[in-house]
């Protein structure tokens, strides 16, 4: 459902991603993990049609984003790692908003708006303007909205931000749920815990470049430990800390 093939993006003389060959599958639930400056985010600005790579190409459920992207991105869902809203709109017209975007049918996108509000405990704030709202109720508002036309795929940058508990586990259950009823899922995380719990495969980027992929079991053999945090630092001990 994702192919990304010989993916390089330049920044100047820095290579930000560097020769990423990667396929996520239908239905799959893929989490990309990697140290700040790793290159996830800018691979995911790719993937997503935000930025063009130098080198490379990206498809999206077979539609290629550079020759076709309309029809790459109108079955995907995304949510970056900070979400953009139009503040002065009320929650309930951000949501008809986007559902006009692509465009829904107005009584699927009521009922569609109904069930997601009510799964991220958003109904009280239905008419609230944006700019009133906390920063995980803004969090789940965005999940709702990139959720809203049913994509078949929901690329989601660091999805637990601000949220608490309560609200992450049922954002999670929703990630789960829609991967288990056909949905490519491809989320980046620096919570590790959160990967080791959803993720049916998990890919550690570095660099640039893949240096680990597989199931999580499979990683387990890989580094012969248990707990993905493990893992996760047994690849970068001899390195320090990275900037953002």
């Amino acid at each position: 459902m994702i192919n990304i093939q010989d993916l390089t993006v330049l920044y100047g003389e820095y290579v930000a991603v560097d020769g990423l060959n990667l396929n996520v599958k239908e239905g799959e639930l893929f989490a990309f993990l990697g140290p700040n400056g790793a290159g996830k985010t800018t691979t995911i600005k790719a993937l997503t049609g935000l930025l063009e790579p130098d080198l490379g190409s990206i498809s999206v459920g077979g539609h290629d984003m550079q020759t076709d992207p309309i029809k790459a991105k109108s079955i995907m869902g995304y949510v970056p790692d900070v979400a953009v809203f139009y503040d002065k709109l009320t929650s309930i017209e951000f949501m008809r908003f986007i559902g006009d975007l692509y465009e829904v049918d107005r009584s699927k996108l009521n009922d569609n708006t109904v069930e997601l509000f009510q799964k991220f405990d958003l109904n009280s704030f239905s008419h609230f303007p944006i700019e009133e709202l906390s920063h995980g109720t803004r969090q789940r508002l965005a999940i709702a909205a990139a959720l809203v036309h049913d994509p078949k795929v929901f690329v989601i940058d660091e999805p637990m931000v601000g949220l608490d508990p309560l609200h992450a586990r049922a954002v999670k259950e929703e990630l789960r749920a829609r991967s288990d009823h056909g949905v490519t899922v491809l989320m980046s995380t620096h919570l590790l815990n959160v990967a080791q719990e959803l993720a049916d495969r998990i890919g550690i980027i570095d660099q640039g470049k893949l240096v680990a992929l597989g199931t999580l079991n499979e990683l387990r053999e890989g580094e012969n430990s248990f707990a993905l945090e493990e893992i996760f630092l047994r690849l970068f001990e001899d390195k320090g800390p990275k900037g953002s």
